[in-house]
């Protein structure tokens, strides 16, 4: 569907959300489709394409607010929704911090995001991009097998409109490609991967260096040995790394920070990281993968430092989070279309230092390269971090053999403090971070 129709229904059950009692509302519209091709051994093992159109909408009565969602594809639909929804804003608690947003004054053309290529790449060219994977990966010495290589493309189309006269829609094109190798034999099997996920098709990774680098992460983890447990560096490979600049948005969220449920929540200015480290969270990167002209409120989300020279300056908010603090939204508004809008971070990033990886090995001397992070063990109240996880011990600075069935252990604040971050950033995703060293964790081992 094209962003016009999208924005004219959006508009039409803005309308029928007045007629049918609202004093104020909004409209989410999602329209989206997809295409992913896996393969196995060669072969096509699964074709899926999916396509899903999803209408949210929020009202407000005498203070209170609803929402409903669902597909909309008549003017009885329409009018079903929005009665309904004024039927369950009727019988809500009034809540003064759920209300609209004025729409703000620094429009930005989603043109400029560049955040759709235009291209549909044919399931026979999906085809040929995990077919190419898979077999780069199966060519790896020590690789025994594959799971799959898949390759994916597909196109969302999103509208918000609002009652106070706020209207705007944008599409964002996406790609990948990701293959999965196995090395070894029977129980000493070892798993890996490797992917590309870019907003435009032509700035994806050749398939075949993504094969590649699958299987010789698949390879360097066979063989592991138990190590016992002890207190030393670890350093954080860039994959992995990415979980500090998500962890410190979690527990900068203002939702969290309004709720007391977060260990910064007293924490705004005060040095969390040593100086010069930096937390970016920018909406407006071009070809960004979690870019937007606006959030969710129709707010215009800009360029956010949330740690600069390692203090925290911002929290994530949206206008009702704001509301509760005292403070002004700054665009980080999402929602889905059957909820409330909560803020979220967008292209977040720990910006690189200025040393290599290598480097920081050495200096470091011995300690854990952390290949893999597995289990939820992190408390945002008290910031206590515990989680298993595998990798790489390494000697004088040179990788010396694998290990496994670890556990790091820590406290976030101690963490970040003690947190050195090498040049190796790479915007993989939504959420990146270049390999770090962390001095000084608990490591348990046999």
């Amino acid at each position: 569907m094209t962003d016009n129709k999208i924005t004219d229904l959006a508009a039409r059950l803005l309308d029928a959300a007045t007629r049918a009692g609202a004093d104020a509302a909004d409209v989410m519209a999602v329209d989206a489709a997809g295409l992913n091709v896996k393969v196995r051994n060669g072969q096509v093992d699964e074709i899926e394409r999916s396509e899903t159109q999803d209408f949210g909408l929020r009202v407000f009565v005498n203070g209170a607010g609803a929402v409903v969602s669902g597909a909309v594809r008549s003017e009885a639909d329409l009018a079903a929704m929005a009665e309904r929804a004024v039927a369950m804003a009727k019988v809500a608690p009034p809540d003064p911090s759920l209300k609209l947003l004025p729409p703000a004054a620094d429009a930005i053309d989603a043109a400029a995001l560049d955040l759709d290529d235009g291209a549909s790449p044919s399931p026979d060219q999906l085809k040929e991009l995990a077919i190419a994977a898979e077999a780069e990966a199966k060519a790896v010495n020590g690789v025994s097998k594959t799971d799959s290589a898949t390759a994916y493309s597909g196109r969302r189309t999103i509208a918000v409109v609002n009652s106070l006269g706020f209207s705007g829609s944008y599409s964002r094109s996406g790609h990948s490609i990701s293959a999965t190798a196995i090395a070894g034999e029977g129980t000493a099997m070892e798993r890996d991967y490797d992917y590309s996920s870019k907003v435009h098709f032509a700035d994806l990774a050749p398939p075949e260096a993504i094969g590649r680098r699958a299987g010789e992460l698949a390879v360097r983890a066979l063989n592991p040995r138990k190590m016992k447990s002890r207190k030393c560096p670890v350093i954080f490979e860039a994959r992995v790394a990415s979980t500090f600049p998500s962890l410190l948005a979690q527990a900068a969220n203002g939702s969290a920070v309004a709720r007391g449920t977060s260990f910064l929540k007293d924490s705004m200015g005060e040095a969390l990281f040593a100086p010069g480290v930096q937390i970016i969270d920018d909406a407006r990167l071009v070809r960004g993968a979690a870019s937007r002209p606006f959030d969710a409120e129709g707010q215009h989300s800009g360029r956010l430092a949330l740690v600069e020279d390692g203090a925290l300056r911002h929290w994530l908010l949206d206008g009702r989070t704001a509301a509760k603090l005292s403070l002004a939204s700054n665009g980080r508004a999402a929602r889905s279309t059957g909820g409330q809008p909560s803020p979220s971070a967008t292209n977040l990033w720990l910006a690189a230092g200025n040393k290599s990886a290598q480097d920081l090995m050495r200096e470091a001397g011995s300690g854990v390269l952390i290949t893999s992070m597995f289990s939820a063990g992190v408390n945002l109240i008290t910031g206590d971090f515990s989680r298993g996880a595998s990798g790489l011990w390494f000697e004088n600075g040179e990788i010396a053999y694998p290990v496994s069935e670890i556990t790091i252990a820590g406290n976030l604040k101690d963490m970040f403090a003690r947190l050195t971050p090498a040049d190796d950033l790479e915007f993989r995703g939504s959420t990146n971070a270049p390999t770090c060293l962390v001095e000084g964790m608990t490591v348990a081992g046999a």
